[in-house]
């Protein structure tokens, strides 16, 4: 190829480039603020959960009463927009809970996007993404019994799993049955003997205590 060929070409390439979209050259990604919380006395104080609800852009009377539910404690928002728990708790306990309901009630499932909304349509509540187009219904948990009975992941057993992919976070994902386990500090392909710390419908989180028999 000759010079002024190859000079051609680059002034081409150059050009193309520039007129990309913002949107492809340039993808923000989600991301939840981390927890801001700390213990005092007998009670949990969470210091920027105003902010969190901004950027998950849903009610904050129905994201504390999630988060209430799933944590098995009471509490209150104060005039300053902290939240204000009953009992010690830690912030990674807290997060395990704010991610699921974001898994839930707020990521599409179709193209992961936030820009979700939810409306109600005869009595069954539906996640509408204003992104993609798609939607899908929140499925009401079952019973308590009826959970604990059809539970085939046990809180602080030991499962031996392969990970089959990696969430938005960096950590690991398996499946076991019709649960996704959540896994931090492994690798795609990674054969490992996992202990369970939380089950919350099909969602687990689990901490590596061995490598698998692979």
């Amino acid at each position: 190829m000759s010079e002024n060929k190859t000079d051609d070409y680059d002034d081409l390439l150059k050009r193309a480039r520039d007129k990309l979209p913002e949107e492809i050259s340039h993808h923000e990604r989600f991301q939840v603020p981390s927890v801001d919380s700390f213990v005092e006395g007998n009670t949990t104080i969470f210091r920027n959960f105003a902010d969190i609800v901004d950027t998950i852009n849903r009610d904050s009377d129905r994201f504390l009463k999630y988060l209430l539910r799933e944590l098995g404690t009471a509490g209150e928002i104060e005039e300053s927009g902290r939240v204000i728990f009953k009992g010690k708790l830690g912030s990674k306990k807290i997060e395990e809970k704010i991610q699921n309901f974001v898994e839930r009630y707020v990521l599409c499932s179709e193209c992961g996007k936030p820009d979700t909304r939810l409306v109600k349509e005869d009595r069954i509540t539906i996640l509408q993404c204003d992104a993609c187009g798609a939607h899908r219904p929140i499925r009401g948990k079952k019973k308590k019994v009826q959970a604990m009975e059809d539970r085939d992941l046990r809180e602080g057993e030991v499962y031996e799993v392969m990970i089959q992919d990696i969430g938005r976070e960096g950590d690991g994902m398996a499946r076991k049955g019709k649960y996704v386990i959540y896994i931090p500090g492994t690798t795609k392909g990674e054969q490992v003997k996992v202990r369970i710390n939380n089950v919350t419908g099909t969602l687990a989180f689990g901490s590596v205590v061995g490598k698998g028999s692979n």
